[in-house]
């Protein structure tokens, strides 16, 4: 279940409209059960249900806003370590001999720049995750041929130490490119969850509206706010759970630093 190409607009007017029509055929139900029953049903039983199920509502939610939170403090940090390690790199790209060095560093500033370049392209709409398997094979390319001087440069002295400084941070860089791929582009909240978070809802709300009409209230005008409110937390679930396009976006300026001291 991916809502990556869904707006988060639409989301939340799809989740709204899910919890109105199950707060409304949690009512009818109700209502019919409170007219042909002639003692009628006991209304503390059904809140103690209602209750139930709505905790268990809240507890998936809470459950599944820690997956995402987590997630998103994690792509904050990789940003931060993947900069980092890219600089060190740079760095050390001085220890090889001039034309590799020459090479190694417009490598690098080229890399770093389509990283922020395909990072606002993903923001803007102009690329979608789906169509990124063309860069990150380039960006393997790049790897590559970074690591293939690598070992070219320690062969030639197999007990140099600042060779293998350079092959150090050059393995970190590749590693954390890696696991910001996983963590960005492939991670997602698992069908299952989601499945069971508006299965859950649903079932709420109906419990919900039972309740209302066993006791034989009007509708309340309380139920808009029920449905925004939960709403809410779904689109906020759903926009921490996509990396691109997101409203909460995880700053690259550490990527635009690391760019701009490679002039």
């Amino acid at each position: 279940m991916n809502f990556d190409y869904i707006p988060v607009w639409l989301l939340f007017a799809g989740t709204v409209a899910l919890v109105i029509l199950s707060l409304e055929v949690g009512y009818r139900l109700g209502h019919r059960s409170r007219r042909k029953s002639e003692e009628g049903e006991k209304e503390s039983p059904v809140g103690a249900i209602a209750g139930s199920v709505l905790g268990l509502v809240a507890f998936m939610m809470a459950f599944t806003f820690g997956i995402v939170a987590d997630r998103y403090d994690s792509r904050k940090s990789l940003v931060r370590e993947e900069a980092n390690s890219i600089g060190t790199t740079w760095l050390r790209a001085d220890f090889l001999p001039e034309a590799d060095r020459a090479e190694a560093k417009a490598l690098l500033k080229e890399y770093v720049a389509e990283r922020v370049r395909v990072t606002d392209d993903l923001r803007s709409g102009k690329l979608r995750p789906a169509e990124m398997g063309p860069l990150l094979a380039k960006a393997g390319q790049t790897h590559k041929r970074l690591w293939e001087m690598a070992v070219a440069n320690a062969r030639l002295d197999m007990n140099s130490d600042v060779a293998a400084l350079y092959i150090d941070s050059l393995n970190g860089l590749i590693d954390l490119h890696a696991t910001r791929v996983a963590v960005a582009l492939q991670a997602r909240i698992p069908a299952g969850i989601w499945a069971a978070l508006l299965g859950l809802t649903f079932l709420g709300m109906v419990a919900v509206g039972y309740q209302v009409g066993i006791a034989g209230s009007k509708r309340s005008l309380a139920q808009p706010i029920l449905a925004v409110s939960f709403s809410l937390v779904i689109a906020l679930i759903t926009t921490l759970d996509r990396p691109h396009g997101s409203y909460v976006k995880v700053s690259q300026q550490p990527f635009v630093d690391l760019l701009d001291s490679m002039d």
